[in-house]
């Protein structure tokens, strides 16, 4: 796994931190380096959440476009 996908995870999980915002499963999402697109899609799974972390994370992007 590339070190710049662990850091963007991290990176994201600070940035969520600072709003009070945890998302349980954030991670790299493994499988997408066993495809055979090239290079990798090195996609991150943002997870599960429950509503009241959804509500959350929308309250603070709605926030950051100024609605």
């Amino acid at each position: 796994m590339p070190d710049d996908m662990s850091r963007c995870v991290e990176e994201l999980r600070a940035a969520l931190a600072l709003h009070g915002i945890t998302l349980p499963s954030l991670r790299v999402d493994l499988p997408t380096f066993a495809g055979t697109y090239a290079p990798p899609a090195g996609l991150i799974t943002l997870g599960n959440c429950n509503t009241a972390t959804a509500r959350a994370l929308a309250a603070v992007l709605r926030k950051a476009a100024g609605q």
